[in-house]
């Protein structure tokens, strides 16, 4: 796992200074602690910042192939490149090391952009082909490990796997993007269709960039797409059997390390999943940690430790309190763009925990998106049998009238809050989800712009750019439209950001063997039963899990990694909420109504409703634009 950043000048070549490579570098060196490396040519410089997992000492980036006429700087894991080197060498390839890294660069001039469909694994990699003067941007499948853009006044292209890489910069702009702040006033997080500065981008997931010296720079183009159109025959002990087979191979896969290995262990179904299969291909016991709260309801330390116990696991496992909201900070600059997801707090912790033992942790991300395992995913999937009920006109009519009248009950029992479902069900299921995945709703958003900024947006809404993703999608069905929304937006956005930044903050490599493409592809291909089946999401996986782990594990009521913000906002960090709305950097930008602020606070305070998710939100976004130097 590494960091990379480069210039390329592509209409008119100009020289690249080598400090300038080496500076952008220098910002991420948390990403890569135990060696740096800087290569320039004519109009192009490519920087990396390594940490070392695979063949130690054999690998040094920039590389150059063995024939001299391709360099790289990578970052990544590239877990089928034993297979394709093999391949490649009959093919009259040679090789001088022993990792990944050479690897890409032979299947590039072996197979050009094709070299992609070929791996499997995480990767950002920038690739400059000596011969064509050509630069080679590409992105893995699920936008697992990151990469940002700027076009410069210069003409130059800039890139990085952090923000803070192109901040080292002297010509990036600091001007903020309204349409970003839209989004993360709606999401809690800057989406991969924006980035919180001017001018910035981001390469989205399964997407590659082929920029040419001497021609003007294209846009990006789409290599992997995630498809539902089609659903697989068979009984339910075949599926089974093909997703446990599909499982262990991705785990299993994933656990070649030269480096000690471990895993995250939330006593969830998908870390426990991930644990399982590791102790079953492992001779020595697995090294596991997890991260409990001071808060008895969200703590599941409990549940962690009964599977530490039953795979005979070398398990820690520490408690994150509300001393812990003083590293704020320290959150933000991990981010650098404002994010609002508070489970990042607890996800460093444990990063920082597995770190004091291994260098690379295996986690169960991704099985919820692809499995149907969000409470909202099955919500969903039943609303729209509903929906497929009852003309639209009288669901606009009943429910819609139903969700106006409601009365908004945040300290109620979650049964008895209807509002929110009545307003979906009046809506079209494409809308009714992407209302359910946000944060603050459009009259909250407009009910806390300043008139200059709600005109500054020109229109644009931010959940506009859901609905058309899930319309757009190969898909057959509601589920099918939501899972791919969650695969495609939320988890490049939310959930892999969030395990990268916190992470790679504490020079560990993270790794989700449930998001292995081919486990996901075959996810999306069950029938709608095999992923719902009543109130119940994951249905197959947790089926075909019931060999390993005990029910009380597989059927509890799903949790999440939940930070007890709301409960800290009200107690010691209520001073936090209040003053937020009186922030200095805050109210120079001039976006908010500073009263509006101040309410949302009292009323939170008070415990008249549950305000924390957007009072974080705010409170994230204060912190970020003062280190990002934005005021307006």
């Amino acid at each position: 796992m590494c960091g990379i950043a480069g210039i390329f000048h592509a209409e008119t070549p100009k020289p690249v200074d080598p400090v300038r490579v080496e500076r952008m570098c220098d910002a991420m060196v948390h990403r890569g602690p135990d060696g740096a490396g800087v290569w320039t040519d004519h109009g192009v410089g490519l920087g990396h910042r390594r940490l070392s997992i695979i063949d130690l000492e054999g690998s040094p980036q920039p590389m150059h192939s063995a024939n001299g006429r391709a360099v790289i700087v990578f970052n990544g894991e590239i877990y089928n490149f034993r297979e394709l080197r093999r391949e490649l060498e009959k093919d009259g390839a040679q090789f001088r090391t022993q990792g990944d890294t050479e690897m890409i660069l032979a299947a590039w001039q072996r197979w050009g952009t094709a070299c992609l469909e070929k791996l499997h694994g995480m990767f950002a990699f920038a690739l400059y082909d000596l011969d064509k003067r050509q630069l080679f941007l590409a992105r893995d499948r699920f936008g697992v490990k990151p990469m940002f853009l700027a076009r410069l006044s210069d003409g130059s292209i800039a890139f990085a796997s952090e923000l803070k890489g192109l901040l080292a910069h002297p010509q990036l702009r600091r001007k903020a993007d309204p349409a970003a702040l839209e989004a993360y006033m709606t999401w809690g997080y800057v989406p991969d269709t924006h980035s919180i500065l001017s001018g910035v981008e981001k390469l989205p997931a399964g997407h590659f960039m082929l920029l040419e010296q001497g021609k003007k720079p294209e846009g990006s183009k789409q290599w992997w797409d995630i498809d539902f159109t089609n659903r697989k025959s068979g009984n339910e002990a075949d599926l089974s059997a093909e997703l446990v087979h599909l499982m262990r191979d991705a785990v299993q896969s994933r656990m070649v390390s030269d480096v000690p290995l471990g895993a995250f262990l939330s006593g969830g179904v998908d870390s426990s999943s991930v644990v399982a299969l590791m102790s079953e291909a492992s001779a020595d016991p697995v090294r596991t940690c997890s991260i409990g709260f001071d808060v008895a309801g969200l703590d599941e330390t409990t549940y962690a430790r009964q599977i530490a116990d039953k795979f005979n696991t070398d398990h820690t496992a520490r408690t994150v309190g509300q001393d812990d909201f003083g590293a704020i900070d320290q959150l933000a600059a991990m981010f650098d763009e404002p994010f609002a997801d508070a489970s990042a707090l607890p996800t460093w912790r444990v990063c920082a925990l597995a770190k004091e033992k291994v260098t690379v942790a295996l986690s169960g991300d991704g099985a919820d998106e692809a499995f149907a395992g969000y409470r909202r995913q099955v919500f969903h999937h039943n609303e729209e049998r509903v929906r497929s009920m009852l003309p639209t006109g009288l669901r606009e009519t009943v429910f819609g009238t139903l969700g106006r009248v409601w009365p908004k009950a945040d300290w109620a029992p979650q049964k008895f809050r209807a509002k929110s479902t009545f307003l979906a069900l009046a809506a079209s299921g494409e809308e009714g989800y992407a209302s359910g995945l946000s944060v603050a709703t459009p009259q909250q958003r407009r009910t806390l712009y300043s008139d200059a900024f709600a005109a500054s947006l020109g229109g644009f809404r931010a959940e506009d750019e859901v609905i058309e993703l899930m319309r757009g999608a190969p898909a057959q069905s509601g589920l099918d439209r939501a899972q791919y929304a969650d695969l495609k937006f939320w988890m490049p956005g939310d959930i892999l950001t969030k395990v990268d930044r916190t992470s790679m903050a504490v020079s560990l490599e993270a790794r989700e063997p449930l998001l292995d493409h081919r486990l996901v592809e075959f996810a999306a291909q069950l029938p709608e039963n095999m992923r719902v089946k009543g109130s119940t999401g994951k249905y197959l996986l947790k089926k075909s899990m019931e060999r390993y782990l005990p029910g009380d594990i597989l059927y509890r009521p799903k949790q999440g990694f939940v930070t007890p913000i709301a409960d800290w906002f009200r107690g010691p960090l209520a001073k936090e909420a209040r003053q937020v709305a009186e922030s200095s950097a805050l109210a120079q930008t001039g976006w908010f109504k500073p009263q509006e602020v101040a309410d949302l606070a009292d009323a939170h305070v008070a415990g008249r409703s549950d305000n924390s998710r957007i009072l974080w939100q705010i409170l994230m976004l204060d912190r970020s634009i003062t280190r990002l130097g934005i005021t307006g």
